[in-house]
Parts: C-alpha cells; structure tokens; sequence
C-alpha cells in the first residue's frame, strides 16, 4: 500500500467512524489505522459489544434504573451503552431503527417496555428484513403503541396496518386504502399477554400492587380473521406473516428502506412526506442498495455493505453534509472525552441536554419520528449545541480531557507551531476535517492567544472549545 492509499484510507476510515459509530476516538483510530477500508467495514459491521457497562453496576448506583420506570431512566440506560460500547455501529442501527420505527415511552408509560423493544432491535437491526418486521410486529410496545391490541376480528383498528406500510416499509403511492383495510384484518389477535383488556385501555395494568411487569407477545386465534384476503394483488387466507412476505419481496419496500440508510448514513434527505413526490437525492446508491437488498435474501447488513464500500458514500462530496442529531453529538462529544469509565449523574444532565436541543430520546415527536436535517438546528438549539459540547471537551477535571490534551501534546511536539497544535487537536478529535477558512481562523486563534513555548491545559482547552463550535464538528 502507497503513502497516499494509506492516507485515503486513514481519512475514510476516519469518515466511516463519524457515520456509522459516533467519530473516531483515539483509540478507535489506532485500532483500525493498521487495516485497509474494507476490512474497517467489515470489522465495523461485525462487531460485538465487549466494553458496556454491566447492568449491575449501573443498578448499583442508580436504583431507579433497575425497574426503568421513568423515561430518564430508560433513556439514560441507553446513554450508558451508546458511550461505553465498543460496537458503537450496533447503537447508531438502534438509533436509525428508533427514527424509522418511532416508538415513544410517553404513551407507553412503562420503560422496561421500551428497553425490551431496543433489545429486539439489537437482536435484528441488522439481519433479514422479513425476520425484523416480524419482530417488530410482535413486539409489545410497537403493538401498544399503534394501538394493534384494539384490532379485533369484527372491529379492526387501521393504525398498525396503515404505519406498516406508510412509514414502516413501502411509503407512499405503494398500496391502497384497501392494502390497509387487508393488512389490518391479517393483523387481528396480534395483542399482548399478562393483562386484562380493560386494565389495558387504562394504561396502569401492571402498575399495582407489584411494580410493572413485562409485557409478552400473544395471539389470539379466536379474535383473527381468518378470512381470505387480498392484498398488494394477490388473494388468500392471510395472516400478519403472510402479508410481511407480501410486502418484503416487494420492490417498493428495498427502495424506501434504501432511502432511508442514505438519509441516515450519507446526506440528508427530504422530509419523509415529500418522498413519494420527489425522487431520491442518488438514485444509483439507492439502486446498489436495493441490488444487495434481492441478492442477499432482504439482508440490512448486505444492504449497509454494499453501500459503505460505494463511491456515493467513500466521495468526498459526501463528507461533513449530514446535520449531527442531537443524540449523536452528545455521544460523540462525551466519547471523545473519555466516556463513562463507572456510573455518574453526568448520563441524566447529557440525556436532558439531547432533549434540550430537540431530540427527547423514547420520546418522539410522532409516528413519523423525527425529520432531522436542517430541523435539527435553530438559534436556540445552537447555542445549546455549542454550550454542550465546549463545556464536555474542557472539563480539566475529566480524566479523559486531561488524556485528550496529553495526546494533542505529543502528536504536536515538544515545540509546537499554531499550525501542528491545530492539526493534533484536529486529528484527536476524530482526524476532523475543516475547510481551509476554518482551519486558517483556528491556526490564527492559537497564534494569536496560546503561549506556544508552553501551551497551558486552560489554553489547549480554549482551542477544543473553539474547535467544537465550528460548523465541520456540527456536521458529520
């Protein structure tokens, strides 16, 4: 391998990280400095979680993290292993999969619910589309959320059946009003265990006398309608299983799941709604994706792949031209700085600040999730995103800043220039890449304001605050 294929291949390497983790930590970096892009992909793709913190301890510490009851709780739970995995890729899936499939705990009530929904998500992000949809549609807290425990066999309740199609898989301009009416009928029985009908509709039915239980998948044979059914053109005696079938082999559903990873992986899209009246932003990525799609058996990893090692992700054109969610940044930004290394209060305050700057995690704003992109920053939620991440990155009490600092001291020199102490700070904070005017006003700063016989912590701080709050580091 040449110098320079080395060095495009740290720098995509470095893109891969920001897009599909959370940015390149140091150790990341070091991690995959020695392998060529596509076995970074691979590794990526294939990783196992090792690192999180285990669930005891953080039970330990924060008692009301055991039962999950409130939505901070559960949230922060997710926190916890968003910042401490080293499989970030599994977490940033769940985070897509959380947007595509909006789940929110604020009608649900109960977290735990919550948190066995993002386990199955876990379990099948990445698999067969088919195997997840199924999942998805067994799963309690999708059932109670659209409501799929009030679809009765002689008074269907459309909204499962409509979402499923809508937002879940097909989108708009794929299926009829009929399509709906059919796959709610298949439906039907689709409910959850433990708990009473009544009880149900109250929304408290396992909340006395013994604290929440969790919830199980259950199908009522007596209240499905059997009856024959058709749907998306073909006739027969459908169940919920059958009609995923239906809708997987569709092409519809590999091009709007294909849109979908480019909105989320390489540039944002627009709004959901406006799909079906505008065509994709890469009609060829959507194609490639949609190839691996059919040739795969309706695998997401084969989809990501394939799309991972296209030009329309691996271009430069492509770079820093997605607005980082709200979740990502405070992720990124605390994993840069060393992330949680035991159970602090610091996960409620990050987690509080994400919905501060407009992304209230289990909380989304609809069923349509949210929308992202140019909606993710405003006067207010700038400032807040600028605050939040200065503050993380110069903290001197944080062990990981101290490293962080110590790092940016040997990679610029015993005697640095603006120029080297510019590029090491850049280069640890993910080998961020910043236009040539950012970079010309950052190597100005450091002259301008850092003794650089002896850059001071306070000043090599000053610099990180400064770099965070440029526009590259609020892109990815």
């Amino acid at each position: 391998m040449t110098t320079t294929q080395s060095r495009t291949d740290e720098l995509l390497i470095a893109h891969l990280l920001r897009r599909a983790g959370f940015g390149g930590t140091a150790a990341e970096l070091q991690k995959f400095s020695k392998i060529d892009y596509e076995d970074a992909v691979d590794q990526l793709l294939n990783a196992v979680d090792t690192t999180s913190l285990p669930q005891d301890l953080i039970r330990r510490y924060h008692i009301d993290q055991s039962d999950l009851r409130t939505r901070g709780s559960s949230a922060g739970n997710w926190l916890y292993r968003m910042v401490t995995t080293d499989a970030p890729f599994i977490e940033k899936m769940n985070l897509f999969w959380h947007r595509v499939f909006a789940t929110g705990q604020t009608k649900l009530i109960q977290g735990k619910a919550m948190s066995t929904h993002l386990d199955m998500l876990r379990a099948n992000g990445l698999g067969k589309f088919d195997d997840l949809l199924l999942a998805l549609s067994k799963d309690p807290a999708m059932i109670l959320w659209l409501d799929n425990q009030d679809n009765h066999k002689d008074s269907i309740n459309e909204n499962y059946g409509r979402e499923i199609l809508e937002l879940f898989s097909m989108g708009v301009g794929n299926y009829t009003e009929e399509d709906i009416k059919e796959c709610s009928r298949a439906f039907t029985g689709w409910t959850v265990e433990n708990t009473d009908y009544m009880a149900l509709k109250m929304r408290n039915n396992t909340m006395r006398p013994y604290g929440y239980v969790n919830w199980q998948f259950k199908f009522d044979p007596d209240d499905h309608d059997d009856g024959e059914k058709t749907f998306l053109g073909e006739t027969g005696n459908f169940n919920g299983e059958d009609v995923i079938a239906l809708i997987c082999k569709n092409p519809a559903t590999a091009g709007f799941i294909a849109r979908h990873l480019y909105h989320y992986f390489v540039a944002d899209e627009l709004p959901v709604p406006q799909w079906p009246h505008f065509p994709p932003i890469n009609a060829q990525a959507i194609e490639v994706m949609t190839h691996a799609y059919f040739e795969s058996g309706y695998s997401i990893k084969a989809m990501l792949r394939a799309l991972f090692l296209s030009d329309s992700f691996k271009s430069q054109s492509s770079w820093n031209a997605r607005v980082k969610s709200p979740i990502e940044l405070v992720v990124g930004t605390v994993r840069l700085a060393g992330g949680y290394d035991s159970p602090t209060s610091d996960v409620y305050a990050h987690i509080a600040a994400s919905g501060y700057m407009g992304q209230d995690i289990y909380a989304p704003p609809s069923v349509e999730g949210w929308m992202g992109g140019a909606d993710w920053i405003s006067t207010g939620s700038m400032v807040t995103r600028v605050n939040f991440a200065g503050e993380i990155v110069s903290n001197l009490e944080n062990n990981g800043v101290q490293e962080l600092i110590s790092t940016i001291r040997s990679t610029a020199g015993n005697s640095p220039t603006a120029d080297s102490l510019v590029n090491a700070s850049l280069v640890s904070l993910g080998k961020l890449q910043v236009s040539d005017g950012t970079l010309e006003g950052l190597v100005e700063f450091a002259a301008q304001n850092i003794e650089l016989s002896n850059p001071t912590d306070e000043a090599i701080a000053s610099l990180l605050q400064l770099i965070v709050s440029t526009r590259e580091y609020q892109f990815v």
